[in-house]
């Protein structure tokens, strides 16, 4: 069987990336098709496949300013030709779905609806992004959305990385999805007795993470918070922090794991539709605090719906405020002896790279078989 990986892009190592990571070893022959590509930015797992680039990859500065080129998109993304493909299989968080599947079983595993033309245009655009970019999107919005919900009729199979997404694309598409939590690296984080008095944060630095609410909690708490990450809001939040508060950029993996097995807790304060950092944290034993909307609620055990058989692994916050964040840190200072790192990490372990590649290799399966019955 002869398939064809997509993927949007290629320009780092966040979630999406290492969900990708799995589909290349499920099917290391495949050709990978993405829009913009930086070997320099990828794993070696992603490296080794045959990458095939669009044509704004060739353009001069794309690696850097591509997310400008957004209204050129969903072409760039059907240029490709796939016409050769017996089964087509998207990891897609804004126009991989969209890829002509021509006589392919197409499988789109979906990290989210495009967050900027739906749901969370508002969040994306917020403190820090310049008027450039919010009239772009406003004046491509509706052309983009026409495309993404044409787009739609080529995908065969939904996969949706949450219930959260799922219900989001039942709504958008009124298609149903199959739900596929991604993996978190199990194995690769650990416990510590060394904890530190530092609070974290690993994020991109990009407006609807709500990193701001987080800078200007600490700001008032005046406790130590550690921001992992980059990202074009970088300068702004810096300035506005106080200096209790670090800025480290992007860690290399060894240094990310002690930060997560040493932190008192990880904060995040953004709505995501799933998020792997909170597992992260959890697999290193440490808990979440987070904002009480999206995905983190199907993987964080709040503090306040704990039971004896699901210990809790975190707690929340409800209202997107300074204030209210601020109330479940001081929670929390009270109520640490409740969270005990052995039964977060064992929770994580419910979310390993070996239950998501078993799990989707049989549910791949499953859709092929179905799919030359019925041909």
């Amino acid at each position: 069987m002869k398939v064809a990986l997509v993927h949007d892009w290629l320009t780092g190592m966040r979630g999406g990336e290492k969900c990708l990571e799995d589909f290349c070893e499920l099917f290391p022959d495949a050709d990978l098709y993405t829009l913009v590509y930086d070997p320099d930015a990828v794993s070696p797992t992603i490296r080794r496949m045959n990458v095939k680039t669009s044509w704004i990859d060739r353009l001069p500065g794309a690696r850097k300013y591509f997310r400008y080129l957004l209204p050129f998109f969903p072409q760039a993304m059907e240029s490709f030709e796939l016409g050769d493909y017996d089964l087509i299989f998207s990891s897609s968080h804004c126009v991989a779905k969209g890829i002509f599947p021509h006589r392919a079983l197409h499988i789109a595993y979906v990290y989210t609806p495009m967050r900027y033309i739906w749901d969370m245009g508002d969040s994306y655009l917020s403190g820090g992004t310049s008027l450039i970019a919010r009239a772009g999107l406003a004046l491509s919005r509706p052309y983009l959305r026409r495309w993404d919900l044409r787009s739609t009729a080529r995908v065969d199979q939904f996969i949706a990385i949450s219930n959260n997404v799922a219900a989001k694309i039942e709504r958008i598409y009124g298609r149903s999805a199959k739900v596929i939590y991604p993996p978190v690296d199990f194995e690769k984080f650990h416990l510590s007795d060394k904890l530190q008095p530092y609070y974290l944060i690993v994020s991109a630095l990009v407006p609807y993470k709500r990193i701001d609410l987080a800078v200007d909690a600490f700001n008032a708490l005046k406790l130590p918070l550690k921001i992992t990450g980059d990202g074009p809001l970088r300068r702004f939040l810096q300035r506005r922090a106080k200096s209790n508060i670090e800025f480290l950029g992007w860690v290399d993996d060894l240094k990310l794991i002690e930060l997560y097995s040493q932190c008192q807790a990880l904060i995040f304060p953004g709505e995501e539709d799933f998020g792997i950092a909170p597992l992260e944290a959890q697999a290193s034993g440490r808990p979440v605090i987070a904002f009480n909307k999206g995905g983190l609620c199907e993987t964080v055990i709040g503090l306040d719906g704990a039971l004896p058989e699901r210990p809790p692994t975190g707690l929340f916050f409800s209202d997107p405020q300074t204030e209210s964040l601020m109330k479940a840190i001081e929670h929390y200072q009270k109520n640490r002896g409740e969270f005990h790192p052995e039964q977060i990490r064992r929770h994580a372990a419910n979310f390993s790279r070996e239950r998501f590649k078993l799990e989707m290799a049989e549910y791949i399966d499953v859709c092929v078989n179905q799919f030359c019955r019925n041909r």
